[in-house]
């Protein structure tokens, strides 16, 4: 910046600073800088005023694709869905007008690139192909960046950020306590989220893609291949990257470590969640197989609430970024379907599924899109007659009433007649955040991020006491032996489109095969 470089500009510069005003609003001494820039309002206009006159003269610029990335993620967390998918999109275009979609060293031709340039853009293919598949899974659509013989390498030959001290920042500790200092582990970490980006890529466009309409034979060898590549890159994951959800440590690492491992729980959930209700979980023959996705579902998703419960212990909801919410949604699709299934809900799967809604309501102030992804879930209770909040006269479980039968091609066993009456069952959609919510207001979301949140706690330190012990039904063993009931219960349930997996969804509802986002 100092030196005015390629690498630096006016618009890039504010659009971080309005990126990262959510972070850091809160102290007293920012806050008090931030009046004469009306809040911090002023950054956000001042670079999307920049961007378009820049891109009105067509000056194609790495910056240009940094700054439009940026407003991207800030416009899809406000639920601004249109906005976001169109940022992204110009970033993705002006990303291969640049030429940064292939191999710099390569392919340079007359073009002689230093090795910080190459550097930079290899950094940028990957982060823009890594928001290509989160925004893909978000609004339901197909993936745009694809990786080829021709794209850059994922190698980073630069890793100092590899050793740098992680601090979190607007966490206000008591006087005198302070975060214990921690490794950042930011490159290994960047690079293991693209590698996992590239597994997710191939079960959106084989599994979810809206417009690809895969047979069951391919989508069957997807789940096979992906499943093992998954399999591979959590075995060969770092000690110092992977978190074990029953074995966590005190205090919460670094929200980037933190949200890697949930989205490989989500990507697990959606790679294995298809399956359930396919024709070929009711084979018999393939007993094992079939059971071992239900297996995945269940603990992924279980998982994924025990990392977030980690997280927000440590540095509090107003600190949860969307993909961490998203993976929590992703959680409760599996909760949902598991009562769906069954047809009764058990106190502990109540308990996760009261969890994970209770905890997007806290954090839909900051990620106002998430006004979406609830309004499906209590669409979905009200179809079941549930109110998570009720405590059942029988403590043992909650039986769903009956709703509108349909008739089925299939039956289920005799044993489960009385619980298993033909039923429609429902999926979640692919693109849970497709719909763009009511304008919130400003002010009134500002005043629900000022108010203190139930059951929030940001002051671990090294030298205190740990942090308060997660909840039972969160602490509890996470090794699963599936009943021949509820693997049974699951190989009944139909998807609510006539062509079953694979057959094209509709984003607007809860309908369809596709996955929760």
């Amino acid at each position: 910046m100092k030196m005015n470089g390629p690498y630096f500009s006016e618009i890039l510069l504010n659009a971080i600073l309005s990126h990262s005003l959510r972070w850091c609003r809160d102290e007293p001494k920012i806050a008090r800088m931030l009046d004469a820039y009306d809040g911090g309002q002023q950054f956000r206009q001042r670079a999307v005023t920049g961007l378009f006159e820049s891109l009105k003269g067509g000056n194609g610029q790495i910056t240009v694709v940094q700054t439009l990335l940026l407003l991207s993620a800030q416009e899809c967390g406000r639920g601004n869905r249109t906005q976001a998918w169109l940022y992204s999109g110009m970033a993705f275009r002006l990303l291969e007008d640049l030429g940064i979609t292939i191999d710099s060293r390569k392919y340079s031709g007359s073009v002689q690139f230093s090795d910080e340039d190459v550097e930079i853009r290899n950094r940028l293919f990957w982060s823009c192909y890594f928001w290509d598949k989160l925004v893909s899974l978000y609004f339901g659509r197909s993936p745009i960046i694809q990786d080829t013989p021709v794209s850059p390498p994922r190698i980073l030959l630069d890793d100092t950020a590899e050793i740098e001290i992680w601090t979190p920042h607007g966490v206000v500790f008591p006087e005198g306590m302070h975060y214990p200092p921690t490794q950042a582990h930011s490159t290994s970490c960047f690079m293991k989220m693209c590698s996992l980006a590239e597994i997710l890529n191939q079960i959106i466009i084989h599994i979810y893609d809206p417009v690809r309409q895969s047979t069951e034979a391919q989508i069957q060898e997807c789940v096979d291949k992906q499943g093992a590549n998954l399999e591979k890159w959590w075995n060969e994951l770092p000690p110092f990257l992977k978190l074990i959800p029953n074995n966590l440590p005190t205090y919460c690492p670094p929200s980037h470590v933190v949200t890697l491992n949930c989205i490989y729980h989500t990507t697990n959930i959606l790679l294995h969640r298809p399956m359930l209700c396919s024709r070929p979980f009711r084979t018999r023959a393939n007993a094992a197989s079939n059971a071992n996705h239900l297996v995945q579902c269940l603990s992924s998703a279980s998982s994924n609430i025990s990392l977030y419960d980690l997280f927000r212990r440590t540095f509090g909801d107003s600190h949860v970024v969307l993909s961490l919410a998203y993976s929590l949604y992703t959680a409760a699709s599996i909760f949902i379907l598991e009562i769906q299934a069954l047809k009764y809900a058990s106190p502990s799967t109540l308990e996760k599924l009261r969890y994970c809604i209770l905890a997007l309501e806290r954090v839909k102030a900051a990620n106002p899109v998430i006004h979406t992804a609830l309004g499906l879930i209590e669409k979905e209770l009200k179809k079941l007659r549930i109110n998570i909040f009720d405590t059942p006269a029988n403590p043992d479980q909650q039986t769903i009433p009956a709703v509108s039968p349909q008739t089925t091609t299939s039956s289920p066993p005799s044993s489960l007649d009385p619980l298993h009456s033909q039923h429609m069952y429902t999926l979640p959609p692919h693109g849970a955040f497709s719909i763009t919510p009511p304008p919130a207001d400003p002010q009134q979301t500002h005043q629900q991020q000022q108010q203190p949140l139930p059951h929030q706690n940001t002051t671990f330190i090294m030298d205190t006491p740990p942090l308060p012990d997660p909840p039972d039904f969160i602490a509890q063993d996470r090794m699963y032996d599936i009943a021949p009931e509820l693997f049974e219960a699951f190989s009944y349930a139909e998807p609510n489109t006539p062509g079953g997996v694979g057959a094209g969804f509709d984003s607007t509802n809860w309908a369809g095969t596709g996955p929760t986002s």
